[in-house]
């Protein structure tokens, strides 16, 4: 599944005006592990006011590859070209690396070609010392329920993946992060879109019952087979409701959060959980007998 990475924010400033042809669209066939660092490169291109033709004297690449580059077409780029790119850009070298190397490996590309594709740059680009004490502070926050609610769609180590995919995602936008009016709201936009992305789907909704039986809820419930069967009628509710509401429902029902944990992690209002809890609530107690709430 291909999934945009791009959150919600303030209106930016105009890009500056380039000569020449304007910069085409990502190619459809981009996968969500290619775009999640694609997106925000290409943001950075498009804010800098350099040129295709300015850059490839750098970044060594004809101007109509760097223009294939930036557009996700051709074959999967190498770290080298990147890492020149990055340095021209001024893109912080270890969660865009991080995003790279995922990506490369989930097209099929082997560990000796990542391996020779770095050219010797691997040690500098991917030192986390520019890293932003603001975002160390805001994943050491989240790090736990983000892993919760990773770890309802996602099975095996796929879970941890996508978290630390996040917040390699959330580095490269971070100036646009600090700017929204909720950094944490923007972060979990990002978590939610990069779990969509590596989750299974059954008639296009996520399927939560292959990847929660690690969840307190399924463990108590497997030693009775009728509570399981209701628990796995439960999964299959929650995974019908709408984005907010199941977000909600995951997080109070499956992973067990207060209402309080639920907005700090959502970066709603806490006002907005019980609501959104309530609405859920309706929808699933027309469809299934709901479980007791947990208490606030």
């Amino acid at each position: 599944m291909t999934t945009s990475f791009n959150t919600p924010g303030p209106a930016s400033e105009p890009a500056p005006v380039r000569p020449g042809r304007k910069l085409g669209p990502i190619a459809d066939t981009v996968s969500s592990s290619h775009r999640a660092w694609l997106e925000p490169t290409r943001e950075r291109y498009l804010a800098s006011g350099r040129t295709l033709s300015d850059l490839s004297l750098t970044v060594l690449l004809a101007k109509s590859k760097l223009s294939e580059l930036l557009r996700g077409v051709g074959h999967y780029p190498r770290w080298e070209v990147i890492y020149r790119l990055a340095d021209e850009l001024d893109i912080p070298g270890w969660p865009l690396y991080r995003l790279w190397n995922q990506a490369a490996m989930d097209t099929g590309k082997s560990r000796d070609w990542v391996n020779r594709s770095t050219d010797g740059t691997t040690t500098v680009a991917t030192a986390r010392s520019d890293r932003p004490i603001e975002h160390w502070a805001l994943c050491q926050t989240v790090a736990d329920g983000y892993l919760a609610y990773a770890g309802v769609f996602l099975a095996d180590d796929a879970h941890q993946i996508a978290v630390e995919d996040t917040f390699a995602i959330l580095w490269l936008c971070f100036d646009e992060a600090l700017a929204s009016p909720d950094i944490r709201r923007y972060a979990w936009n990002i978590l939610r879109a990069t779990v969509k992305a590596k989750a299974n789907y059954r008639d296009e909704r996520p399927v939560l019952a292959e990847a929660a039986f690690d969840t307190a809820a399924l463990r108590e419930a497997q030693e009775q087979p009728g509570q399981l069967i209701e628990s796995l009628e439960l999964f299959t509710a929650i995974s019908r409701l709408p984005t907010a509401q199941l977000d909600v429902m995951v997080l109070r029902h499956l992973c067990g959060f207060q209402p309080k944990q639920v907005s700090d992690l959502l970066g709603i209002p806490l006002a907005s959980v019980r609501s959104d809890e309530r609405h859920a609530g309706r929808f699933l107690n027309e469809t299934i007998e709901l479980p007791p709430q947990p208490e606030d």
